[in-house]
């Protein structure tokens, strides 16, 4: 069952009870009208029903809220007053303390539930004769007796209705004057979920690089030429023939030398950015209305 603070469910609630503020107001016993601690807020349904008050008893227990079924309430706002019916201020130290991260949880209530299940905390005495008493949790095995026998209703999480215990949380016409019309409203929230991973990594891919070098080599070239004075008588003195002789010429090619080198070719930077988009839904909300019957009687609205 999903709870909402009063303020988070109905921003304009003081306009609802006529400027009236229920927070802040003292709650006292009422059987010898000692101060029990502050309302500190209230929680509603999903269908706007008042289901509990949230009392601070941080003047006499440091920082300690407890929760008071709203049926267990009577309002006094012409003394600015909350009475506690049925509930002592030693009862209410003994209390499960309040978290708001437990507002709703069914485990927590039922711990609360069953404390004002309790004969010490009840209001009006036990009824016989085979009346149905307030429902229990399914996997309790008490059986309830008195004079004669009751029958003792079971639930769970799942069919358990606030309405099954009206001594807890029924609004009565006394106690409740200001807290009478519902009206439904959509309640948006939003929460994140993950939709995916986006991994980036690298990998070495391998290709064959070319590189063009220019390179020189030498080779000899023998050229054979006739003189001018080809054929001219020469002496014997310039005829020096010499057997062995021999003209060396050194010969060099360039050979290309290849190396490789890294560097780096980009830099790549992975963030992410976010997105605003609204997103519209509707659903079914009631209102309460009044509807008065006074055929031929003045009425005057205010």
């Amino acid at each position: 069952m999903v709870l909402y603070k009063l303020e988070d469910f109905d921003p304009q609630y003081r306009t609802t009870f006529e400027d009236k503020d229920i927070k802040g107001l003292g709650v006292y016993t009422e059987r010898n009208d000692e101060k029990i601690g502050t309302v500190h807020d209230a929680l509603v349904d999903e269908n706007g029903h008042f289901r509990y008050l949230v009392v601070d008893l941080g003047f006499w227990i440091f920082g300690k809220k407890v929760l008071l079924p709203i049926g267990r309430t009577r309002i006094d706002y012409n003394n600015d007053r909350v009475y506690a019916l049925g509930l002592t201020k030693e009862q209410a130290e003994d209390l499960p303390e309040f978290n708001e991260g437990l507002a709703g949880d069914y485990d927590y209530e039922e711990r609360v539930r069953g404390v004002y299940r309790k004969p010490d905390y009840r209001t009006t005495p036990l009824e016989t004769s085979g009346s149905v008493e307030s429902p229990t949790p399914v996997d309790s095995r008490e059986v309830a007796t008195t004079s004669t026998t009751r029958t003792t209703p079971t639930y769970t999480r799942d069919t358990y209705r606030y309405e099954h215990e009206p001594e807890l949380f029924g609004l009565n016409e006394q106690d409740h004057q200001t807290l009478k019309l519902y009206q439904e409203r959509l309640i948006a929230n939003k929460h994140r979920r993950k939709v995916g991973e986006v991994a980036v990594g690298k990998h070495v891919e391998t290709e064959t690089a070319r590189v063009s070098v220019p390179v020189e080599r030498e080779h000899v070239v023998i050229e054979r030429v006739t003189p001018e004075n080809a054929g001219r008588t020469v002496s014997s003195r310039e005829a020096d023939f010499h057997e062995g002789e021999v003209a060396r010429m050194e010969i060099h090619e360039e050979i290309p030398e290849v190396r490789k080198e890294a560097f780096v070719r980009e830099e790549v930077r992975v963030k992410k950015v976010v997105e605003q988009d609204t997103v519209e839904t509707q659903d079914t909300v009631r209102r309460e209305e009044l509807d008065v019957n006074a055929p031929n009687l003045p009425i005057e609205e205010r």
